[in-house]
């Protein structure tokens, strides 16, 4: 199924440029303009093709941190269940520290 993100939209409609349609009939002069346009709308798509390349190895590269993290956390989940299933009361202390960490408290009065 199709989502919404690979559906064509409008960034890929073509222009008047692009369908090679024009108002007036080609004259032999323009076509130094012709050539120039073609030029510069070639350099920009470069341009973008790069910016392109970029955005994809920072993407990868995130990719590959997040599946990391998962790595990591799903290891630490596994240590902790059976660290649970050791003990006796069913509740893992800061093991980390060797002891209970207690809440700080103080009275209020109203």
């Amino acid at each position: 199924m199709r989502d919404v993100d690979s559906m064509r939209g409008i960034h890929s409609a073509r222009t008047m440029g692009s369908t090679k349609k024009r108002s007036i009939p080609r004259i032999q002069s323009s076509a130094f303009l012709e050539l120039y346009m073609l030029q510069k709308e070639k350099e920009r798509l470069l341009k973008e093709s790069k910016r392109v390349c970029l955005k994809q190895e920072i993407i990868t590269k995130r990719l590959e941190e997040i599946e990391s993290e998962i790595k990591k956390l799903k290891g630490s989940e596994a240590s902790v269940k059976t660290a649970r299933a050791r003990s006796s009361s069913g509740q893992v202390h800061s093991e980390m520290k060797g002891a209970k960490r207690e809440w700080k408290t103080m009275p209020l009065s109203y």
